[in-house]
Formats: structure tokens, C-alpha cells, sequence
């Protein structure tokens, strides 16, 4: 190939090569290009990686824990053999027993087999797996991270056969059983399959070059896969440069891959185009990790282990242009444009492939195109590190012996750790702890009069599961504490004592029940890794601790780190922040919008429907359409009204605008900004009932459609970036306006009013309401470019009523009957919530079952609620029990969650019940079977409605109208929800839930809560004149009376609320055929006053003089009497100090009443609200001026209660603490008036 040529590849065959490594197709034709060479290559595995790698070794490879004799010795232990005792089997049957395989060089794992000891009663029913590359640093074999426990044998011949998910590259292998035969022993044969590959190893100094074959490489496609392990956490993988800035980077950073790349956008200033990706966590763990980087334009494809980054490349180039060549293991001569100062890569590099290239194959090949830097070879250097991991935080703790009374002492080792707190070490006369993740060391003086002293390294993060290294020095009477082997930061101290070594040092903890001033232990146990221990200059060989020959330990795991990243992945959804211990992590939800143990629940509702049941009035709100789906929040207006909800979404242009000099060359275009993704707007539109947009467009001499047959001069774009041809009031496919479709167009030849073409104003206005084309995203426009013609456009908010999910619901009729629905898929995260109501005594809600999962929603009893799962550690169940029975036919509400910490269970109010997840084990929740809503073996008799899975719908109703058995819908509502209409309001049934009357009530609003109420000037006054059954007439005939005998004052129920400044004043009047009559008035001293006259008594008056009421302050008035008995009840919003009576009564009607006056209410008559609302059909007459208004927000008070209770002889009593809380109850007889 050469500089003049570019291979871009239109056909594919396969180069299968030996030894079962990567197989490349690389097949192309030349086209010319200018002095660059575009190459690509595709490359496949193919599956013949099975070699049988144990049988040909010798038996001195394989090794194990014990040998019960030397007949059943390791050596026998291959598959299908049968000399010696035919297999192998420990001297003692236990958990801590072993086999080792050592493979002889780093191969690839794809597969195991076993068998039990021949002719025999011993094999293994289960194991784990264990690799290692050396023999040391082993780890634990997983799949969906989980530690993996392989099925066995059920006999001692059978072969059981198990293909590894996801293949392990290793030279050790270690099965460790778990059980095995109750009726013998461990017995085992075994093989292993696999392969070999290429390996290189880098010593921190060296690299390999892959140089091209002209001076520039420009590809538009690049692929880089390898696998590396290091015990280093910084330094470069690979790099490339070109001298226009391009570059792409791949290097450990803190143990963690970063790759940087840019592709040289000369209209970009260099920071600005580059882009940086990072994955992968505790990558300097010594253990391998496989990379593959997808490169196709600007579109990259970043993968580490199982973890996959898909990001696009900043700028506007295409093409990655290298000069000269490629380097891997480092950057040997650094200085060109884009080259950063950094470490090479200190470790193991194997299948390293560029482009389909073989690199390591090339270098052990000497081929011309790789050039060798520094010392690279071609095995894997093991360095001799054993780890040993701290599991407990009360039992774990490691002893070393030192050397006693040297003068001075010291000790250096490294850990790593999530944990905040943890004993580090102690040594006779020295503790070192990690504190809110800083370190600490304290001298405690051998004699206790001596006071400690502390040596402290502040503000560093210690707990961040890096490695770090500590050293502990002491001469004398000097401490010296030097952190990841930084001078400058050293801390010291001094102590009165002199310090010496000592016999023994503590790393980690302390023995249980420990008293001895040995060890001292200030906080927990430390959780975490150590290495590389010396003591007083001396490493120490944790391998012999293993075995027992020196020191002692306790909750160990020796020659093994076992930290893991909990926040890799993240599982802290919708942006949650995530951080950890050792063993959990926790989820900041802070400004997300969620809550939850994982960020998972919204904290809004789905819809302004889901506020209205709240009894919220209308208002801004955030929506959350999917709930806890991916979709986030968004803000809204709802305006929640007596019969629909609507849902307004704003967007940037919603007033009127004119538009002049657009024609079809210069289109006038204006795109429509509603603050929301597409996805968002298209949840809000396909969850609701009916939508609309306004449309209007004003001319003058500015055609719009051009009909009847011309091609439209405007138009406007949905959803989707559908061009659309049809105006508001039309309908889709039709190019018209409404006045083409009511045929009430100013000119009938044409189909929309501007179409004319006049030279007067005109319009066309109407509603966009084809829901699938929604919402509208662009207007264009070009007829306003010609003399005289102008335009104005006007496209108004989304608006939407109707939550087609909220009364979704189904009746199950039978025990029978169920729904079914595709399988839930919710692995790591599960909500469900839904509404029932039911009389039967137990049942279940909901279940979907796998293999061996399940998950499960039921009733148990009458009282208790249960969600159970299980995703393979055995089922967990969370209940949740209820004072009061919960088949009572009344709408409850149930929420049950499951994530990777918690278990939760909520019905209705009730107190949530919550179960931790366990730290370990399974978390995937597998499920294969229909989900099924009511179940098929335990049946649910009842109604389910709004049934929600992770935030998405299941329409309930549309399944069952073809579903015997089950019904669409289910009425009731106001049994459970009529208490939400407030002050008198009557619940009425709909089919899709319910609303509230306000007709006999005195106030508003979609639960009547909201006051109606007017000002009331010199002069005004509202009459009311009762219908029947209450009528009042002058001249009624004998049969008349007696009909309206019934409508004597017996019974009186009246409210209402007054703000005024004057006194006397007259606020209520009532009057009867019978010549009975109640008023209510303020007195000149500002005083309350309630004057009955009934028929057969004298006129009874009763004060309320705990202040003045005339004191622009809003006051709320409730009387009530039936029979004799009447209770005043007043609230107001300052406590009067004193009750002092005041005798004083003017006659007050004369003076009317000047001020404000709300919501009044005789017993199923609202006057006020009548004179307001239904001035023309109401029997009301308005006198003056009466003007509607807002009573409290004129007087905004906080409201205190006062009851009062009076006799007809004026006695008054006072109760509570300074409170005035007052009741009158009177009983009237002809003989006295008794107050009780």
C-alpha cells in the first residue's frame, strides 16, 4: 500500500490461523486518495479454543491441600484415570481442602470437567474456582458477579461438564469443594480445556514501536483490543500522534483507563476537541483485564472487562491521522504535539491486536515493522506480592513477631481500603488508625501518667481503594510517619518515653476478648488489603503465616485482595452519586429529582391527575411521566378544574408574531423550544385522553395553504420532523382549514380564509389535535414577501387532560380469571404499584416466575400484605400487617421495591417495611414466564387499577375486553375518595374516577374548597328568597300553611367568614313565614351578636365580646342549632387577653354592612356563591356594588379557635390553657331557659 491509496473494504473472507488465537478477515479494494491510507479490519474468535490442557501434564503438576494416602495423591487426579485409588481424596473432608492445577504457562480457560474417585462413594456435589498466574494472589471465580458455585457429580464415573460464560486466562487453577457425597468423601478427577496465546511483558522503560509504511496513517475505522494486568496504577498502554494534533492515548490512571483522543479539528482550539473517557476501577490489582476500543468516525465504542462507554469524538473531523507510527507500552520519545509527560506501563500485555494486527506476534516474530525499546520479553514476570484481605470488622487481625528491645522500631507495609475507620496496626507501644479517611498514629506511654501524643496526616483521602503505602519510623524519642513514601508531608512527633521494638505487632485488629496493652484498638477493625509488610527492615512472608509457622490470624484471606468497586457499575440511578464502604455503597440523590436507597423513585407524580388526588389546586408542578424509568421530570402547569385536569406545556414563542419578506427562497422558519425532550412530551401526549395546540394565522394578502390545489405557502412539523399540510380545526391528510371543513370560509372556492388572499385582515384559527402528531416542533412560512403582505402566527401551549392510566383498572369476577402480560425484565432494579380493592380474604395481586426467581405481590389475610422474591439466594419476604382490615372494598394503594440494597414494602400510609439486601450472593433477578396480574394457581377476586412496573403502564383494561372473566374498569370510587370533598361537596361517580358537587356547597374548586367571596360597599346587600322548601309568602292560602308547617326553624346550619372595619354593622338576616327571624350583628364596640326570635319564645340575644371584631382581621363564624340546643363556634386570629362583657346592643340595620363577606352558608343554600355565580336564575337580588375578591388574601392570618358557650342569662365559662375554646349549648322551654 502506498501513500496514494486509500483500502476501504467491500468483501470478507476468513485467514483462520493456528494455535486458536483471533481470526482476521482483512479484503479490500484500492480507491485513490491524496497521500493518505485508509485501512479497516473485521475480526472474529472463532470456537475452537477446547484443547484438553490437563492429560498431557506431568503429574508433578497437580497438587492439593492433603492426601488421605499416597494411592489417592493428586497425581492420580486426571479424568477418566483409574490407577491408584482412581482419583484423589484429602486426608480430612472439610471446606478448606484443595486441588491445584499448574497449567505450565498463562493460557485460556474456556471449560472444566469432573468426575469422582473411581469404583467409589466419594465425589464432589459442588466447588468454586480459583486462578492465579503464580501460584499467589489468587481469584475467585464469578459470573454476574457473583462468586460462582459449579454443580458437581451425582456419581463417582459420570462426567460433568461445565462451559465457562466468560473465559479466564491463567496458569493455576485451584477447585475448592463445597460438598460432596453424605455418605463419603471428597473425591476428584478433573480436566481442564482451553488454549495458548501471545504475551509481553514491560519493565516501566520499554515499549514496541508498530511503524507504518508511509509517513502518514489516516484511517476513518480503528479497532485495539488487549489484555494487561499490572500491580503499577499509572503508566501507558499505547499512543499515537500526528503533527495536525491528532492523537489518541490509552493509559492507567490511578487505576483506573483513561483514553484520550482527538481528531484534529484545525477550527478547534486543542482543548476544546479533545475528549476523555474513563472506565474500569482497581485495574493495578495484578490480575488480567481485557480492552477493546471501536473506533468508526467521530462514534466510539470503549469497553473494559464487562463495562462498555458508547461517546462521540468533539469536532468536525472524521479521520485519526498518525505520523510514523504507533507505540505501545509507553511513549519513548515524547515532545511532539499532543504527547503528555507520563509513566510507561509497568506489567503484561497479551493479544494485542491494531487493526486486525497481530503486534506481539510481529515483535516475537522479529518482523521489520515492530522496533524494540528497552527490554521486552515474551513470558510473564510474576513478582512474589501476597496480598491478605481484612474481612472482618470485629474478628479479623493479623499477628507478626518482631524483634524485642531494639532501640527504636520500624515498620512499612500498603493497604487499600473504602473504609473511612480501621485499625492499622499496634505494636506494643504504638496504635496507627485511619480516621474519616486521614491517617493517625498515637503514642501510648508505657506507664499511664504519661500523656499520648498523636502524629496526624490531615485531608487525605485514604479510603478511595488505592493502594498506599505507610512507613512508621521511631528513634529515641522522635516519631516519624511518611505516607505513599512522601518526605514533605512526613509527620512527627515527640514522647516522653523512650520507644522500642516489640515481640508482637497487631496488623488489622485485635483477638476477641483481648485485654493485654499489647494491642489497642480506639475504633472498628480495619476492612481492607495489606502487602508488602516489613518489619524492622525485614519483609515478612505471609505465605508461612498460611501455613501456620508463623505468627497467628483470624478472618483472613491470605494471598488474595478481595476489594471490589461497588460503584462499578454505578447502580445509583438517574444520576445519583455513588460511594462505598467495603461493603456496600451508598446513592446521594441530592438535586436529582429521585429518592430511594438507589435513586430510584421519583419524588413527583405522573401526572396532574396524580396532584389532583393529592387535593392539590391548580398550579406549577414537575411531572414524571415514566415515574422511575429513564425519562426525567418536567415542569408543567396544571389546571385542575370541577371536570378536567389539563396539562400546559409551555414553550419559547407562544404570543403573537408578525412575519413580513418571506417567499420560498428565503423560507421564515421558527423552531418551538418546550424546555423537554421529545421523548418526555411524547410520554405526556400517549398518556393522556385528548390533546390540543392551538393554531391561528392572521393575513393580509399572505396565502396559507394555497388550496384548493396549489402547493401550501405555510406548513408546520411535528413529532417526528413530520411535515404537515393541514391548519388547526382540520383533520390529518385533509389540506384545510376548519372553515373548510364547516364550509364557512370567507371566499367558498378556497379552503382556509387567508387562502383569499385578501387585502384585508383575516385568519384562520383552530385546535391541532391528532395526538400522533404532536407536539409541534417548527413553523414555516413564504407568501409575505410580496407588496402589502404581512403575517401573524400564534401557536399555542401542548395542553392535554385525561391520565388514561390513573383509573386504568380491571374487575377479577372469578378465582379463575387473571391477565397476562410479557415477561417483567428487571434485573437489578424492581418497583410495582397499583390500587386495590377487594372482599375476598386473600389472593394474589401479581407474579412472574423464572427458572428458579420469582417475584410475587399477594394478599395474605385480611390484614396483611406480602411481596416476596427470590433471585437465587432464597426467597425474601417483606410484609407489611394493618391495624384495620384491608378487604374492606375501599381503594388501597401498594408500592412494592426491590434494588441492590433494600427490599421494601408500603401500603398506603402505613409504616414501610424494609429489608437489607444481603452484601453477597446473587442480584440478578432472572425471569422467563408471562407476567401474570391475579395468578392462575391462587386467584384474586376484587379490582386492580394503575398497575405501574419500573414506571411503565400496563393497560389493564384494553386486555380485559378480551379476557373472560375479567371486566374493564371498576366503579366505586366515592367510597374511598369522597372524604376528599370538602364543605359539603358530594362525591360523584365516573366510569375514570370520580368528582365532587359543589352545588349546595359555599365554596369552589374541584374539592369546594375554594372561598367564594365579594366586597360589600355603603349599601349593598344580597336578598335571598327561599324556594321551596323553604318558601316565604304573605298571602298563603290555609292548605299552603299547612306545607309549610314543616318549615319552621328547627334546624340551622350556618358559615361564613367577614372582614370589616365598621361598626354596627349587619352581616346575616333571616326571616321566616311565622315571623321568626336570626341576626347576626356587630356591635358599636365591635362585639358579636346572635339574636334569635323564635315563635314561641322572646327574643334571646347572645354576646361574644372577647374583643373587637371590627379589626380588619379575617373572622370565621359557624352556627349551629337543632332544637334547643345551639352551639356558636368563631375562630379568629389573635388571642384576646381578657373577656370583658359589654352590654351595649345597637339595632344595627340601618347600617348594613361594608367590607368582606366569604362563603356563606345556610344550611344547603350558598347565597353569596348564588349572587356571584348565578346572578339571572338564582332567587337573589343584588342591591349596591358587590365585588368579588378575596377575603383572605386581603387578611392572610394564622387561625386560632374559639368556641363559646352561653346561656340565656349571659353566664359564660372559659376553658383550656390562655385559649378561648367556647361551646353553647341552650335548651329553651316556656318555663326557663337552662344553660348546660
Amino acid at each position: 500500500m502506498n501513500s496514494n491509496t486509500v483500502c476501504s473494504f467491500s468483501s470478507l473472507s476468513l485467514v483462520s490461523r493456528k494455535n486458536h488465537h483471533l481470526e482476521i478477515a482483512q479484503v479490500g479494494v484500492f480507491v485513490p486518495h491524496v497521500m493518505t491510507s485508509v485501512c479497516f479490519v473485521l475480526f472474529f474468535f472463532l470456537d475452537n479454543c477446547d484443547d484438553a490442557l490437563v492429560s498431557p501434564l506431568p503429574s508433578t503438576a497437580l497438587t492439593s491441600s492433603s492426601e488421605l494416602f499416597s494411592t489417592h495423591s493428586p497425581s492420580f487426579a486426571k479424568l477418566n484415570r483409574r490407577d491408584g485409588a482412581g482419583g484423589w481424596s484429602p486426608l480430612d473432608s472439610n471446606e478448606r481442602q484443595w486441588l491445584q492445577v499448574d497449567l505450565g504457562d498463562r493460557v485460556e480457560i474456556v471449560a472444566v470437567a469432573t468426575q469422582g474417585r473411581y469404583g467409589s462413594s466419594d465425589w464432589v456435589t459442588s466447588y468454586t474456582l480459583m486462578f492465579s498466574d503464580t501460584g499467589r494472589n489468587w481469584k475467585q471465580y464469578r459470573q454476574d458477579d457473583t462468586i460462582w458455585v459449579f454443580t458437581g457429580n451425582s456419581n463417582a464415573d459420570s462426567v460433568v461438564h461445565h462451559k465457562f460464560l466468560h473465559s479466564m486466562k491463567a496458569r493455576f487453577l485451584r477447585f475448592i469443594p463445597l460438598k460432596w457425597n453424605v455418605s463419603g468423601r471428597i473425591g476428584l478427577r478433573v480436566e481442564v480445556f482451553g488454549c495458548s496465546y501471545n504475551i509481553a511483558d514491560f519493565d516501566g522503560r520499554s515499549s514496541l514501536l508498530y511503524r507504518f509504511n508511509q509517513k502518514l496513517m489516516s484511517t476513518f475505522k480503528d479497532v485495539v483490543s488487549l489484555k494487561f494486568k499490572s500491580m503499577q496504577g499509572d503508566g501507558v498502554l499505547f499512543h499515537g500522534e500526528g503533527q495536525r494534533g491528532d492523537y489518541v492515548t490509552l493509559e492507567l490512571q490511578k487505576g483506573k483507563l483513561s483514553l484520550h483522543i482527538n481528531l484534529g479539528d484545525s477550527n478547534l482550539h486543542f482543548s476544546n476537541s479533545h475528549t476523555s473517557v474513563t472506565l474500569g476501577s482497581l485495574l493495578d490489582d495484578q490480575h488480567w483485564h481485557s480492552v477493546l476500543i471501536e473506533r468508526f468516525n467521530k462514534q466510539v465504542n470503549f469497553t473494559v472487562d464487562k463495562h462498555t462507554q458508547h461517546f462521540r469524538t468533539k469536532g468536525d473531523s472524521d479521520h485519526l491521522d498518525i505520523d510514523y507510527e504507533l507505540s505501545f507500552g509507553g511513549i519513548p520519545v515524547p515532545g511532539k504535539p499532543g504527547t503528555f509527560q507520563r509513566k510507561n506501563f509497568h506489567g503484561c500485555i497479551e493479544n494485542l491486536y491494531y487493526n486486525g494486527v497481530n503486534i506481539i506476534d510481529l515483535a516475537k516474530r522479529r518482523k521489520p515493522q515492530i522496533y524494540t525499546v528497552g527490554n521486552v520479553t515474551f513470558s510473564c514476570s510474576e513478582p512474589q506480592v501476597v496480598p491478605i484481605t481484612f474481612v472482618s470488622t470485629s474478628h479479623s487481625y493479623l499477628l507478626l513477631p518482631g524483634t524485642p528491645q531494639i532501640d527504636g522500631l520500624s515498620v512499612s507495609f500498603q493497604f487499600r481500603t473504602w473504609n473511612k475507620d480501621g485499625l492499622l496496626l499496634s505494636p506494643d507501644s504504638i496504635y496507627l488508625t485511619i480516621t474519616k479517611g486521614g491517617l493517625k498514629n498515637t503514642v501510648v506511654s508505657c506507664t499511664s501518667f504519661f500523656t499520648p501524643c498523636t502524629c496526624i496526616l490531615p485531608g487525605t483521602n485514604l479510603h478511595d481503594g488505592l493502594w498506599h503505602s505507610v512507613n512508621i519510623n521511631a528513634r529515641r524519642h522522635r516519631i516519624t510517619l511518611t505516607l505513599d513514601n512522601n518526605a514533605a508531608t512526613a509527620s512527627h512527633a515527640t514522647t516522653v518515653s523512650r520507644i522500642y521494638s516489640g515481640n508482637s505487632y497487631y496488623f488489622g485488629g485485635c483477638p476477641d476478648n483481648f485485654t493485654d496493652s499489647q494491642c489497642l484498638n480506639p475504633v472498628t477493625a480495619f476492612q481492607g488489603c495489606m502487602r508488602l509488610i516489613f518489619i524492622d527492615n525485614q519483609p515478612k512472608d505471609l505465605i508461612l503465616v498460611q501455613q501456620g509457622s508463623l505468627g497467628n490470624f483470624s478472618d483472613l484471606h491470605i494471598d488474595l485482595c478481595g476489594i471490589k468497586d461497588r460503584c462499578l457499575p454505578n447502580y445509583c440511578e438517574h444520576g445519583g452519586k455513588c460511594s462505598q464502604s467495603w461493603t456496600t455503597f451508598y446513592c446521594d440523590c441530592n438535586d436529582t429529582g429521585y429518592m430511594g436507597a438507589t435513586c430510584h423513585n421519583s419524588i413527583y407524580e405522573q401526572s396532574c391527575e396524580g396532584y389532583r388526588h393529592q387535593g392539590k389546586t391548580s398550579g406549577f408542578f414537575y411531572i414524571d411521566s415514566d415515574g422511575s424509568g429513564p425519562l426525567g421530570p418536567l415542569r408543567v402547569f396544571c389546571n385542575i378544574t370541577e371536570d378536567k385536569i389539563w396539562t400546559a406545556v409551555q414553550h419559547n414563542n407562544t404570543g403573537i408574531t408578525r412575519v413580513q419578506g418571506a417567499d420560498p427562497e428565503k423560507p421564515y422558519t421558527m423552531s418551538f423550544n418546550y424546555n423537554s425532550s421529545a421523548e418526555q412530551l411524547e410520554a405526556i401526549i400517549n398518556s393522556a385522553e385528548y390533546c390540543e395546540q392551538e393554531a391561528a394565522y392572521h393575513c393580509r394578502k399572505s396565502r396559507l395553504l394555497n388550496t384548493p390545489n396549489g402547493m401550501p405557502f405555510a406548513w408546520w412539523v411535528g413529532r417526528a420532523n413530520e411535515k404537515h399540510l393541514y391548519w388547526g380545526g382540520s383533520l390529518p391528510g385533509i389540506q384545510q382549514c376548519a372553515c373548510g371543513l364547516e364550509e364557512s370560509c370567507l371566499d367558498m372556492r378556497y379552503f382556509c380564509n387567508c387562502d383569499a388572499d385578501r387585502e384585508e385582515w383575516t385568519n384562520d384559527t383552530g385546535l391541532l389535535a391528532f395526538k400522533d402528531h404532536l407536539p409541534v416542533t417548527q413553523i414555516v412560512i413564504t407568501d409575505t414577501n410580496r407588496s402589502n403582505s404581512e403575517a401573524a402566527w400564534k401557536i399555542g401551549p401542548l395542553r392535554c387532560y385525561g391520565d388514561r392510566q390513573f383509573w386504568n383498572a380491571a374487575s377479577f369476577n372469578t378465582e379463575a380469571s387473571y391477565l397476562h402480560f410479557p415477561t417483567f425484565h428487571a434485573e437489578v432494579s424492581a418497583d410495582i404499584s397499583f390500587f386495590f380493592k377487594t372482599t375476598a380474604v386473600s389472593g394474589v395481586f401479581l407474579e412472574n416466575l423464572g427458572i428458579k426467581d420469582f417475584i410475587r405481590v399477594e394478599i395474605n389475610s385480611p390484614k396483611e400484605i406480602t411481596f416476596s422474591i427470590d433471585v437465587g439466594n432464597g426467597p425474601t419476604e417483606a410484609t407489611v400487617q394493618s391495624p384495620t382490615p384491608l378487604n374492606d372494598n375501599q381503594w388501597h394503594y401498594v408500592r412494592a421495591e426491590r434494588n441492590l440494597k433494600q427490599t421494601s414494602l408500603q401500603v398506603d400510609s402505613l409504616p414501610k417495611k424494609v429489608l437489607e439486601a444481603p452484601a453477597e450472593g446473587h442480584f440478578r433477578l432472572q425471569l422467563n414466564s408471562q407476567l401474570f396480574v391475579a395468578s392462575r394457581q391462587k386467584g384474586f377476586l376484587g379490582c386492580i387499577r394503575s398497575l405501574h412496573l419500573n414506571g411503565q403502564k400496563l393497560d389493564l383494561e384494553e386486555r380485559a375486553k378480551t379476557t373472560p372473566g375479567v371486566k374493564p374498569g371498576c366503579p366505586g370510587h366515592c367510597s374511598s375518595y369522597g372524604n376528599l370533598c370538602h364543605n359539603g361537596g358530594k362525591c360523584v361517580e365516573k366510569y375514570n374516577g370520580y368528582s365532587c358537587d359543589c352545588t349546595n356547597s359555599a365554596y369552589e374548586g374541584p374539592f369546594c374548597k375554594e372561598e367564594v367571596s365579594a366586597v360589600f360597599e355603603a349599601g349593598t346587600s344580597i336578598t335571598y328568597i327561599f324556594q321551596e322548601p323553604y318558601p316565604v309568602t304573605k298571602n298563603a292560602s290555609t292548605s299552603s300553611s299547612a306545607i309549610y308547617a314543616d318549615a319552621v326553624m328547627s334546624k340551622e346550619n350556618i358559615a361564613f367568614s367577614f372582614l370589616t372595619a365598621h361598626t354596627p354593622s349587619l352581616l346575616l338576616y333571616i326571616n321566616t313565614y311565622f315571623h321568626e327571624y336570626l341576626a347576626v350583628i356587630l356591635s358599636k364596640n365591635g362585639s358579636l351578636q346572635v339574636r334569635y326570635k323564635l315563635s314561641k319564645d322572646g327574643l334571646l340575644i347572645f354576646t361574644i365580646d372577647s374583643g373587637n371584631f371590627a379589626n380588619r382581621e379575617l373572622h370565621h363564624v359557624k352556627i349551629n342549632r337543632e332544637g334547643r340546643e345551639l352551639v356558636i363556634q368563631y375562630f379568629f386570629c389573635c388571642t384576646a387577653d381578657s373577656l370583658s362583657l359589654d352590654p351595649e346592643v345597637s339595632k344595627a340595620n340601618a347600617y348594613g354592612f361594608t367590607g368582606c363577606l366569604s362563603s356563606v352558608q345556610y344550611n344547603h343554600i350558598a347565597p353569596l356563591k348564588a349572587a356571584l355565580r348565578h346572578p339571572s336564575v338564582a332567587p337573589v337580588t343584588v342591591k349596591g356594588s358587590l365585588t368579588e375578591s378575596s377575603c383572605a388574601a386581603i387578611m392572610e392570618a394564622d387561625v386560632n379557635t374559639v368556641t363559646t358557650i352561653y346561656s340565656s342569662s349571659g353566664m359564660s365559662c372559659q376553658e383550656g390553657n390562655g385559649e378561648f375554646k367556647r361551646c353553647c349549648r341552650v335548651r329553651y322551654s316556656a318555663e326557663n331557659k337552662l344553660c348546660y
